[in-house]
């Protein structure tokens, strides 16, 4: 049958194409893709192209699907499978499969599976490392944003603590502790936050900093102090423009004594040498942010890192539990996808929204692969409202919930939009 989909050829080579796929084997699955969501990883991919570790290095003859936070729809399903998957049902993707050691994954490696395309084949590697996921929940758009849930869920998994006087691991974040999200108003920034009000393990204090106020202002308004309050957190926002010495004042919240864990989510000096700067006895700094620059450097305290026991870790991506963990707190309602969601747009769009996107402002940037919509920010629904009814329809879908997309709204823009 036949596919649409997002193929990169190189650097900066993205191209819509129509195109067949292969016939199904018996152990391969037949899927419709309903929603991606972009991700910076993509980006990446985009701009290194086969310098990419995870992009192979002939992309230029055979050329690779992008979009690996996707979510949609089992078609069929190989013989060999009958008894695990059903046809109709919904699923998710986690893409780091780790399959024998290897790199590949949907969205980077392969030809026929990725996020950016209207049908799939699912290659058996996928679900033999049980990263086929089945979701339950309603709509899409949360199962496709599970999988940036999952990255969040790793990295607090990933931190660790240990026992004075021993060199015993507790990995996990320290219960009860101070924590600080440095950068922490962009998409996974946000992503972190609400797992972390809504997960079983929580710290008692935790400050967000960032140095963008408009986007300090969102993430304060749909993830308020007084929800942390509730869960048990003391939340405080900070946009460290406005401190002559941000160190000074922010450990100074802590009576000096530091945070136990700290994490930098964006790829910058000053921010990763700053979260150092934070730490506190046997505290443990996260760099959460992936570079793009293979030599990135920062300084670190090793002199803190001897006699204070502070310490680093680093995550890239979740794991299939961490999948597991995202879709079921969403299917229960404790997560709320929703507040990353800023832009929306069709397959047509995602070329060039890939291409560009640290310059498109915003959160989430939310695709439907069956649609041929512009990129469209959620706040401009009500303008386009004024001359499309779709859109008037849905700014007042919206408007009911807050100014933030929803399931109904994507039921009606579903059903209504414009086919590829």
């Amino acid at each position: 049958m036949k596919t649409k989909g997002i193929r990169l050829y190189g650097q900066d080579d993205l191209r819509l194409e129509e195109f067949d796929l292969p016939a199904l084997k018996d152990d391969e699955i037949l899927a419709e893709v309903t929603s991606d969501s972009l991700c910076m990883s993509s980006y990446k991919a985009t701009k290194q192209g086969p310098k990419h570790k995870r992009i192979p290095n002939n992309v230029h003859e055979a050329p690779v699907l992008i979009g690996h936070e996707f979510a949609g729809t089992i078609v069929e399903v190989g013989k060999k499978w009958k008894n695990k998957f059903k046809e109709g049902s919904k699923f998710a993707i986690q893409p780091a499969l780790n399959y024998k050691g290897s790199l590949d994954a949907p969205g980077y490696s392969y030809q026929y599976i990725g996020g950016d395309s209207t049908y799939v084949v699912i290659p058996q590697e996928v679900m033999e490392m049980n990263c086929l996921l089945a979701y339950d929940g309603p709509g899409f758009f949360p199962a496709s944003l599970a999988e940036p849930y999952s990255c969040v869920a790793g990295t607090f998994h990933a931190h660790y603590h240990t026992k004075y006087g021993t060199y015993q691991h507790f990995m996990g974040i320290k219960e009860g502790g101070k924590m600080a999200i440095l950068a922490g108003a962009g998409p996974m920034g946000m992503a972190a936050i609400d797992y972390i009000l809504h997960c079983d393990r929580k710290p008692s204090f935790l400050v967000v900093t960032d140095i963008d106020q408009a986007r300090l202002d969102w993430v304060k308004k749909v993830l308020p102090v007084e929800e942390a309050a509730k869960n048990g957190i003391e939340l405080q926002y900070y946009n460290t423009k406005e401190l002559d010495d941000p160190v000074k004042y922010l450990r100074g919240l802590t009576d000096d004594k530091g945070y136990d864990d700290v994490l930098v989510f964006a790829p910058v000096k000053p921010v990763v040498e700053q979260g150092d700067a934070l730490l506190g006895f046997d505290g443990c700094l996260n760099f959460f942010a992936g570079p793009s620059d293979q030599n990135f450097k920062a300084e670190f305290n090793f002199y803190n890192a001897h006699y204070a026991f502070t310490h680093i870790t680093a995550t890239s991506g979740g794991n299939t539990d961490d999948m597991i963990e995202s879709l079921q707190m969403m299917e229960k309602g404790l997560l709320k996808p929703e507040i990353l969601v800023t832009h929306i747009g069709g397959l047509n769009a995602v070329a060039e929204t890939t291409k560009n996107l640290p310059d498109v402002p915003g959160a989430k940037k939310l695709m439907y692969t069956h649609l041929d919509m512009e990129l469209t920010a959620i706040s401009e629904f009500a303008k386009k409202g004024e001359q499309d009814a779709m859109f008037k329809e849905l700014d007042a879908l919206v408007t009911k919930n807050n100014g933030l997309w929803s399931v109904e709204a994507e039921a009606y823009l579903l059903k209504h939009g414009k086919k590829i």
